[in-house]
């Protein structure tokens, strides 16, 4: 996946975009970490979706919906969550489609995410 662009669509390579952020290297923003959550729900990668959880809004684990395809991020608006803030709220839409009896279907799914982090200095968290 090194090669291949960002499935956040920044148009940049994940390595240099969100795969920074999948090796360790924390999000300068709630729009940058929305959107390698983005791409964790992308290559099903629960451990990072955990990591990157408020725990007090964290599940236990998660379960992936292996027949849904996701087809791209849509940010449309974006409330603080900036390097100077501690509260963000990023809306979004992910679009996806699924098989039904005749094909595939696509739908989106909308969210106003909220995140939050103690201090400028410490990583930006999902919230809800």
């Amino acid at each position: 996946m090194s090669s291949l662009l960002c499935p956040c669509g920044t148009s940049l390579p994940f390595i240099s975009c969100c795969g920074r952020f999948h090796a360790g290297e924390p999000p300068e923003t709630a729009e940058q970490l929305m959107r390698s959550r983005y791409c964790a729900f992308v290559l099903r990668d629960a451990a990072y979706l955990l990591r990157t959880w408020d725990p007090r809004t964290r599940p236990a684990t998660l379960d992936f919906d292996d027949s849904l395809v996701w087809q791209g991020l849509e940010i449309v608006r974006t409330v603080r969550g900036q390097a100077e803030d501690t509260l963000g709220m990023v809306h979004f839409r992910a679009h996806y489609r699924f098989p039904t009896e005749t094909g595939f279907s696509a739908d989106v799914q909308e969210e106003r995410s909220k995140f939050t982090r103690e201090s400028t200095d410490s990583q930006w968290l999902y919230l809800d």
